[in-house]
C-alpha cells in the first residue's frame, strides 16, 4: 500500500486513518506545489496532480473521504458503522461534512490569505471565506455537546471532519466561542495515531 503525501494537507487524513487501523503503508513525500506533483509520472497516477493518492493493489484512489470510506469498508469495519448501527445516519452526515460544508470556505481562504502573492489577494473574500468556515463549526459545535466523538465511538468520520476541526482551529476560526469543538480537537490530537500522521 502506498501513499503519496504532501505536510499539512489532506493526506494527513489518509495517514492518520492507516496509523488508526495499524496498517503497513509506504510514503511518497512531496512538498506542497513541488513541480513533481504535476510531472507526468504523478500525473499518470492522479491526474489533478494532488495529494492525497492511495495505491493499494490494482486501486487508486485519490479524494481523500473515499480513501477514507475504502480504508473503513476493506480494513476496519469497527471504524466504520454499518446501516444495522443507531449511529449509521450521523456516521454518513458528518463523513461528508467536512469536504460538503467545511472545506469549500477553508479552500477560499487559504488562496486568499496564503496561496496568492499579496498584491492579488482580495481582504473581503477571505473575510467572507472566514464567516463561513465559522458558521459550519457552529453546527458541528451543537452536534458534539454531550459526545466525545461524531458518531458515537470513534470512527472513519472523526478523521475527516475531525481533521477539518483542527485545521481550522490552527487557521485562526472563532474557537473561543466553541468549547466542545476544542475540547474535541484536543481529543483529537492527542491520539497516538494522530501524532504519529503529523510526525511522517
Amino acid at each position: 500500500m502506498k501513499v503519496y503525501f504532501a505536510p499539512n494537507t489532506r493526506a494527513v487524513r489518509t495517514v492518520w486513518l492507516l496509523e488508526e487501523i495499524g496498517l503497513t503503508y509506504e510514503l511518497e513525500r512531496f512538498a506542497l506545489g513541488q513541480k513533481e506533483m504535476r510531472g507526468p509520472d504523478y500525473l499518470h497516477i492522479n491526474p489533478n496532480g494532488r495529494v492525497p493518492t492511495l495505491v493499494d493493489g490494482d486501486v487508486t484512489l485519490s479524494e481523500s473521504t473515499a480513501i477514507a470510506q475504502y480504508l473503513g469498508a476493506r480494513y476496519a469495519p469497527d471504524l466504520t458503522p454499518g446501516p444495522e448501527d443507531a449511529h449509521f445516519a450521523q456516521y454518513l452526515q458528518w463523513l461528508h461534512y467536512a469536504e460538503g460544508m467545511i472545506m469549500p470556505p477553508v479552500n477560499n481562504y487559504v488562496v486568499e490569505t496564503i496561496l496568492l502573492p499579496p498584491e492579488r489577494r482580495t481582504p473581503e473574500i477571505a473575510t467572507r471565506a472566514m464567516k463561513l468556515i465559522n458558521r459550519t463549526l457552529g453546527a458541528a459545535e451543537a452536534h458534539m455537546a454531550g459526545r466525545a466523538f461524531l458518531a458515537g465511538d470513534f470512527t472513519v468520520a472523526d478523521t475527516i471532519t475531525g481533521h477539518a476541526v483542527i485545521m481550522c482551529r490552527r487557521m485562526g476560526a472563532a474557537f473561543d466561542g466553541l468549547p466542545n469543538l476544542s475540547a474535541y480537537a484536543d481529543r483529537l490530537e492527542s491520539r497516538p495515531a494522530f501524532q504519529a500522521a503529523e510526525a511522517v
